[in-house]
């Protein structure tokens, strides 16, 4: 029936049935159909505000109704409660952009988002961009000129956003506007000046003004030459479009020159972007660019910049006003140059202690104390090439997560072992050292005769390769004095970095070139006998302890089918072996084929967890592993706020399953009886980030506390500034920490 009455008619018995629906029927419902009737085709269908605790969202529309071959713009309004704030299309130092999903009539288009410009909100020591009180985000949506008239275009968008004040909040509505299709359009009563008042205060070009921009190191200085007779703009401030250029919290310079023209320096962000070429963002003036009757409040920029940029510090914290979370001072004191090589030397050389690298070591001073190494100088050279295979391997490493780091990756110390790709590949490697000491097959029998004469005709290369190797498989273990070295290395030049690196090469070789530069010690051991093959099948354990730890490192990062996965691959590995070394004693071609299927078996059981897309995810287990420790929180930026808030002491045990270091230090000290009761007594708030595996949000937090790998021990104390203990825990440290509070 509605169909067939007049166009105008039927447009506004919609409009009443659509307000009936809003509003609730009876005397309202009647007020709004009249006053509807009272404006015809101009009017449109109300559509309730959304209203979130802390934000209330909808469409407002510029014109009462859509014509077709136009644009109409639409703006989503933001109302936030009193303190709090959303986010402008560059966040700054943290938070999320508001984004819009729409969903539109067929004919229909939208444009992105045409942002006011930002204020800068200082929370704490970052800095955001974003709005307060009040803003309307505006669209241009482009009506076909294909859309009947008199029929009425529902507009449906999925707005998100975050919210924040004291804590951040994600938030969103569901949202729909409704408008008729007119060839007669006025401006909405309510909202069409106050989305035209926005639009002429979006940003646009600084009429008459020249900028230029020019990298200079650590700042970046952007020049305007100001037309004649223009006003002084007041007090500026630049807000990059793009993350990654600006440093937000950091301190924007302005000066002028007796001609009117301004120089304002920026400091550069302290994680550049790798084509930082342009400089692209809006210059907000307290008084405008201004030349005669035009004046522009937000002027868009966007120039090339010249220069050779460089990283900007990284920003130093401030007290927070109830638990002070800037710059922990370390309980040992700070960091030089000197020490870090001090300690990255030491620990280098304590490398060789740990399971996994102790028994080759061993084996190689067992080989130099075997019948044909009687030449001093041949074993002089080969303790030199074999420690020139282990620093280039660190300077390697070095120089890898140096180029990582500089394409935008948060990574740290030990950031191959978050991925179970390289874990897998690690079990698979010890497992295969493992059996060969244990005597299942020889790395001679793997290959042709005439290759596996090649490490006799080659010592000097053989050696460099086993410091390569040396290297690769003391990858999974953490030796004290690591961590806080480490990351002093990781937060200077790249020149200091390779240093540090090169000395924790050279404790490492250290023990194997004093062997061999003097072979005296082989005095003290007995003659060559069957005790050093029953030496070699004993050190295979500590390489089978350390796969158990490995495949219980893969569990955490995964699940439990990726351990079922790793230990039927083992299995059928070392099936292989032990058929293979049958084929080569017997020749029978049936070990040979037996043997190449079990490889194919294993590689196909393995290879799922060669390509995990799981990458950065933290792990259910891990997760459910802090849950069920009932004392113990999971880490977060947003909750360690909240404590900082509340002025609790925060213990913060930054660990991983692969660090060695960490799970000593969680059984004997943080389990222990009298420290959990330490804890308790002084109402202290435990919190473990696990970073297993990938985690931004850690990693920033450790390069925030001038550290790049794990284990990492904080506490937070009230009216103090935080305490950063040692790697090696013991418990009365822990202790004599807790008494500072």
């Amino acid at each position: 029936m509605i169909a067939q009455l007049p166009a105008q008619l039927t447009t506004k018995l919609r409009l009443f049935f659509r307000l009936l629906a809003a509003t609730g029927y009876g005397v309202a419902g009647c007020v709004l159909f009249f006053g509807a009737t009272a404006f015809g085709d101009r009017v449109v269908a109300v559509a309730s505000p959304v209203k979130t605790p802390h934000v209330e969202a909808e469409l407002v529309t510029e014109r009462t109704a859509f014509v077709p071959g136009t644009a109409t713009t639409v703006a989503l309004r933001l109302k936030m409660a009193d303190g709090w704030h959303t986010y402008w299309r560059n966040p700054g130092d943290s938070g999320l952009p508001t984004t819009i999903a729409w969903a539109l009539p067929a004919g229909v288009t939208a444009e992105p988002i045409a942002w006011p410009a930002p204020h800068p909100l200082p929370v704490g020591p970052l800095v955001n961009y974003g709005y307060e009180g009040e803003v309307l985000l505006l669209t241009e949506l482009l009506i076909g000129g294909d859309a009947p008239l008199g029929t009425m275009l529902t507009l449906n968008a999925r707005a998100d956003w975050l919210v924040c004040k004291e804590t951040c909040i994600p938030d969103g509505a569901d949202l729909t506007l409704t408008l008729p299709v007119s060839d007669r359009s006025d401006p909405y009563p309510q909202w069409g000046a106050a989305i035209a008042t926005t639009r002429g205060a979006l940003p646009a070009p600084a009429p008459g003004w020249q900028f230029t921009a020019r990298a200079e190191g650590q700042k970046i200085v952007l020049s305007g030459i100001s037309p004649a007779g223009a006003a002084d703009p007041g007090a500026l401030y630049f807000f990059p479009y793009q993350e990654g250029r600006i440093e937000a919290s950091g301190a924007q310079t302005l000066a002028r020159d007796p001609s009117g023209n301004l120089t304002l320096q920026l400091p550069v962000a302290h994680q550049v972007a790798p084509d930082f070429t342009r400089l692209d963002g809006i210059i907000s003036a307290s008084k405008g660019f201004g030349t005669g009757e035009t004046t522009v409040k937000s002027a868009t920029i966007d120039v090339p910049l010249t220069g050779i940029v460089v990283a900007g510090p990284k920003p130093v914290s401030e007290p927070a006003p109830a638990l002070n979370l800037g710059t922990p001072v370390p309980a040992d004191g700070s960091m030089s140059l000197a020490l870090a090589i001090v300690f990255a030397f030491v620990g280098g050389v304590l490398l060789n202690l740990m399971p996994c690298v102790f028994p080759v070591l061993s084996l190689k001073a067992l080989a130099l104390a075997a019948p044909g190494h009687e030449n001093r100088r041949q074993m002089q050279l080969q303790g030199l090439a074999f420690a020139a295979g282990v620093v280039v391997t660190f300077v390697s490493l070095a120089l890898l997560l140096l180029a990582l780091r500089a394409a935008g990756e948060q990574l740290g110390w030990g950031f191959q072992l978050q991925s179970p790709a390289v874990v897998t590949a690690l079990a698979i490697l010890f497992f295969v050292l493992a059996l060969n000491l244990s005597g299942a097959f020889e790395f001679a029998s793997l290959v042709p005769s005439s290759a596996a004469g090649w490490t006799a005709r080659n010592p000097y290369a053989d050696a460099v390769l086993s410091g390569i190797l040396a290297v690769i498989i003391a990858s999974p273990c953490t030796a004290p004095f690591m961590g806080a070295a480490m990351g002093f290395a990781l937060a200077q030049s790249p020149a200091v970095t390779i240093g540090v690196f090169v000395a924790l090469g050279m404790g490492m070789a250290l023990p194997y070139v004093l062997m061999s530069w003097f072979p005296a010690w082989r005095r003290a051991l007995p003659k060559p006998g069957v005790w050093m093959e029953r030496l070699k099948q004993l050190l295979a354990f500590p390489l089978y302890a350390t796969v158990a730890w490995l495949v219980w490192v893969l569990g955490a990062q995964v699940d439990i089918d990726a351990v079922v996965r790793l230990l039927v691959a083992l299995v059928f590995l070392a099936f292989v072996l032990w058929s293979w070394r049958i084929y080569r004693v017997s020749r029978a071609g049936g070990w040979s084929l037996a043997s190449i299927a079990g490889l194919v078996i294993a590689a196909v059981v393995a290879w799922p967890l060669f390509t995990s897309a799981r990458e950065g995810a933290v792990s259910a287990n891990a997760a459910q592993q802090v849950d069920s420790e009932s004392e113990w929180q999971a880490y977060s930026p947003v909750r360690l706020t909240e404590l900082a808030r509340m002025g609790k002491p925060v213990f913060v045990d930054f660990t991983a399953a692969w660090c060695v270091t960490c799970q000593v230090n969680k059984r004997f000290v943080l389990n222990d009886g009298a420290v959990k009761d330490a804890f308790a007594r002084r109402g202290v708030e435990l919190v473990r980030a696990d970073w297993t595996r990938r985690d931004k949000a850690i990693a920033t937090a450790l390069t925030a506390l001038g550290r790049q790998g794990v284990p990492v021990y904080v506490l937070y104390r009230p009216g103090k500034e935080p305490l950063i203990l040692p790697e090696v825990l013991q418990r009365q440290t822990v202790l004599d920490a807790l008494a500072t509070l």
